[in-house]
């Protein structure tokens, strides 16, 4: 039906007003004020009287508020958005898959350490490299999660947003948007590495362009996986993280290429098939999407006002994890002919530390999601004067969660170092001690305790995205940057540069404490911060 088509006998008036919005909102998703709607409103033949025929109003402003106060405050009713069974089948069901979800989000770590251990490189490292070459590599890698990480939030934020809404093409568009904008920005930064390091000399050419080249194939492949985790195809990528690997194992170990020049050329080939995968997700995707007339995207300029905190949040989040790095292979105690330089110890401790997100991930997936499904039905069936009593309930839930999450974590850290250990020693065969080296053990154990924090802070920084509270979660990572900064820079330079990893466990800690504040205040005010969710 169309906005022109005239009054619906038979049908309630609240029923009414929730199709009309619809309506709207199939004209513009997000229209800028009451006067926008009133706007959409006259330009299909509502006029006052008809205004106050239908609904009661006034006039077509009064019809046009009631509907702005729907959509400021998210409370379009029936239809809207589909109803989730709770039957006990479809609830296991939704659990099994969000933490399928999460756990093959997690899975290309453990695809790259696993070729590491068994054939020595992955798509992007290798065992035996120089020193020289494992710098420009690491370098152009870390580059690559700093200068995608904004980008990536947005895709993440703004087109499974639409995709939720069931506007395929609006998801499209926006999510290419972002892909343009950051390959340009990666294309525009790699020159700028390039034009600077040739006046000021920081590193010998042939290691500014290969940092580059990994830098540039890096980006494209992380903006083309943003598409598949919103298309829910994160399977996808460990696919080609696979083929990618098995392509550098017969350039390298058949056709003996150069391990560098056999990494670039998986990369590129990873990289291209990697955008075509998204270019044919996305058209599949709009096959199936119901045919009208598309509603306009938003204006630039509010697409960045609303997306900006979440890109700070993107950008920000990998500077926290890679802080502790670029601090310890920077400290000055060894042979330092660059001012940064890769220590292969240390990488490797981080390395086997980050396997314990796996698990975990999986279950803050699951434990969001049903926090949120509840308080959504619970809004629907809790009458406003027990309100106080929803939301205590619902602070009492948020902190047994985050206490299950908590020991679940804690127990998958305990559960990792001991299986570390049992195959360092031997176990199923492996003859290699993966923890041999002091620095590596040193790491590897205070890196697990930093990801087991961090893994809780994540299901915070989860519901208040929820809410649409990016600041309640930025801010506290920008003090948990600090944190690690400093006492990763201190502990580094007064005792060894491996207890750089000291500031990645201290900042974990205190982003995990300020969103577990944060969260339990929107718990507190709940009406407020469900009024404030777009």
């Amino acid at each position: 039906m169309a906005i022109r088509n005239g009054r619906q006998e038979g049908i309630p008036r609240e029923g009414k007003l929730n199709q009309l919005l619809k309506e709207v909102l199939a004209y513009r998703l997000q229209p800028e004020d009451h006067y926008e709607i009133a706007a959409i409103l006259e330009s299909h033949g509502w006029n006052d009287v008809r205004a106050a025929e239908e609904f009661g109003a006034e006039n077509v402003f009064d019809l046009a508020s009631n509907l702005w106060d729907i959509v400021s405050n998210n409370l379009a009713a029936e239809g809207f958005s589909p109803q989730k069974d709770n039957a006990p089948l479809a609830v296991l069901g939704r659990m099994i898959r969000n933490f399928l979800r999460g756990m093959i989000f997690a899975l290309p770590m453990a695809v790259s350490i696993a070729a590491m251990l068994t054939l020595r490189f992955s798509l992007w490292s290798y065992e035996y490299l120089t020193l020289e070459s494992a710098t420009a590599i690491a370098i152009g890698t870390i580059i690559s999660f700093l200068s995608v990480g904004g980008f990536i939030q947005a895709i993440a934020r703004r087109g499974f947003l639409y995709i939720k809404q069931g506007f395929y093409n609006l998801a499209r568009r926006i999510t290419y948007y972002f892909i343009r904008m950051g390959l340009l920005a990666c294309l525009l930064l790699a020159l700028v590495m390039l034009v600077l390091n040739s006046f000021l000399g920081v590193f010998p050419f042939r290691m500014i362009i290969v940092t580059a080249l990994y830098f540039i194939f890096l980006n494209a492949i992380w903006l083309s996986v943003s598409v598949m985790y919103i298309l829910q195809k994160e399977i996808a990528f460990t696919g080609l993280m696979i083929a990618g690997i098995f392509i550098v194992y017969l350039l390298f170990e058949v056709f003996n290429y150069n391990i560098i020049i056999s990494q670039l050329i998986a990369l590129a080939i990873v990289a291209a098939t990697g955008v075509f995968i998204a270019i044919r997700f996305f058209r599949s995707a709009e096959e199936k999407m119901d045919k009208g007339i598309a509603p306009a995207l938003s204006r630039a300029s509010i697409t960045i006002y609303t997306i900006g905190p979440y890109f700070l949040y993107g950008a920000m989040y990998f500077l926290f994890l890679f802080a502790d790095r670029i601090i310890a292979w920077s400290t000055n105690d060894i042979y330092m002919p660059y001012f940064i330089w890769f220590r292969g110890p240390y990488e490797l401790g981080l390395d086997f530390a980050t396997l314990g997100f796996i698990l975990p991930m999986g279950v803050i997936e699951v434990v969001v999601n049903e926090i949120m499904v509840g308080l959504e039905d619970a809004m629907n069936t809790y009458p406003i004067s027990e309100c106080a009593i929803l939301y205590d309930r619902y602070k009492r839930i948020y902190l047994r969660r985050l206490l299950a999450v908590s020991l679940i974590s804690l127990l998958n850290t305990v559960l990792l170092f001991l299986l570390i250990k049992y195959v360092s020693n031997g176990g199923f065969g492996f003859g290699y001690n993966l923890i041999a080296n002091n620095t590596t053990y040193f790491v590897f154990v205070w890196a697990l305790a930093g990801y087991a924090f961090l893994v809780a802070a994540l299901m915070n920084v989860m519901i208040l995205f929820s809410f649409s509270q990016p600041a309640m979660a930025s801010k506290p990572l920008y003090i948990a940057i600090a944190v690690n900064i400093v006492v990763g820079f201190l502990a580094s330079r007064w005792f060894d540069y491996s207890f750089a990893v000291l500031g990645l466990a201290a900042g974990s800690a205190v982003f995990t404490v300020l969103t577990s504040r944060n969260v339990l205040v929107i718990m507190r005010k709940l009406d407020y911060y469900l009024s404030a969710m777009t």
